[in-house]
């Protein structure tokens, strides 16, 4: 992969995710954080929860410390973030799983609106 194709991948990413690495962090030590998304069969921590501690790591790197797999870690998530869009339920979702488990990626549609 090309330093161009990089750093598109990444200004692509920082725009997706728009939690704070603070705001995620915190979201991600609440219990409905932990409720949602796929588990493996041994049951512990889910992959979106997962991938949200990553993401928390990879906002607080500039572009010249993200390695090769951490440029894949961040397709990987802008890639769920546009799918899980395209995916919105109907109704209220403030409260949704739905919701949550886009916010454990990084996004929440509730900024800006309060």
């Amino acid at each position: 992969m090309s330093t161009n194709d990089s750093a598109t991948t990444i200004r692509a990413f920082k725009q997706a995710v728009n939690l704070s690495p603070k705001k995620l962090a915190a979201w991600l030590e609440t219990p409905e954080s932990k409720e949602v998304g796929f588990k493996s069969s041994e049951g512990g921590e889910s992959v979106g929860h997962h991938s949200g501690r990553r993401i928390v790591e990879l906002l607080g790197q500039t572009q010249a410390e993200f390695s090769s797999e951490d440029v894949a870690h961040a397709k990987t998530v802008i890639g769920y973030i546009h799918r899980h869009l395209a995916q919105r339920p109907s109704g209220d979702i403030a409260d949704s799983r739905w919701r949550y488990s886009l916010m454990n990626r990084g996004h929440d549609l509730q900024i800006g609106k309060k």
